[in-house]
């Protein structure tokens, strides 16, 4: 699979462009070369919301987290947009996980989608890079955390941080790295806890 076009802002709402991929998705599995042929103009941060979403997913939460590494890694890079290998790209991924998740990720959409729009921007090459960083340690905390539904917190937030990025949207963007901060935070100091023997008195989130 070969680069393709630039990165170019879609004008068409996130949760639009994922209703039709919904509809037109093969009723059994879908591959990654198919969903970028559907999307034609690729984009970071659909393609990372793509993702994120599928990472919610129960059953395939480890495989969307490792997926997600790959474009994290390139926008650190600088690449202009994503690409996958092709034995990744032609992977069949089960459908039936996916239609509950993207019908509520659609509302939910479309409920953010009121108040986001492009605001407060920042360079987009520092924007890029950040929001690739920020996907790493948030993939990092996925794969790292064996316990049921620790999945869903890390990847609402790479959904988040990516639609502001999408949208170009410097507040909800924000939003987004602010309260993975927070939760980071929170992992380190307990892992800290827990290392020098004494008992974490908080919760994972």
């Amino acid at each position: 699979m070969t680069e393709g076009q630039a990165e170019v802002r879609t004008f068409l709402p996130a949760s639009v462009v994922l209703q039709e991929l919904h509809e037109a998705a093969p009723a059994d599995q879908f591959t990654l070369r198919w969903l970028m042929g559907r999307l034609q103009k690729q984009s970071f941060g659909l393609i990372m919301l793509l993702l994120a979403i599928i990472t919610v997913a129960p059953g395939i939460s480890i495989l969307g987290g490792l997926l997600l590494l790959i474009p994290a890694f390139q926008m650190i890079a600088g690449r202009s947009a994503p690409v996958f290998p092709r034995w990744i790209a032609d992977r069949p991924l089960p459908t039936k996980h996916l239609g509950a998740v993207v019908q509520r990720a659609i509302s939910v959409l479309k409920y953010l989608e009121k108040a986001v729009r492009p605001r407060c921007p920042s360079p987009p090459q520092l924007a890029k890079r950040v929001v690739g960083i920020f996907v790493v340690l948030l993939c990092a905390r996925l794969l790292l955390m064996p316990i049921p539904l620790s999945n869903i917190l890390p990847a609402v937030l790479i959904a988040l941080i990516s639609l502001g990025y999408l949208e170009e949207d410097g507040i909800l963007l924000s939003i987004g790295l602010v309260a993975a901060v927070i939760v980071l935070a929170i992992d380190l100091g307990l892992l800290w806890e827990l290392l020098h023997g004494g008992k974490p008195t908080r919760f994972l989130v």
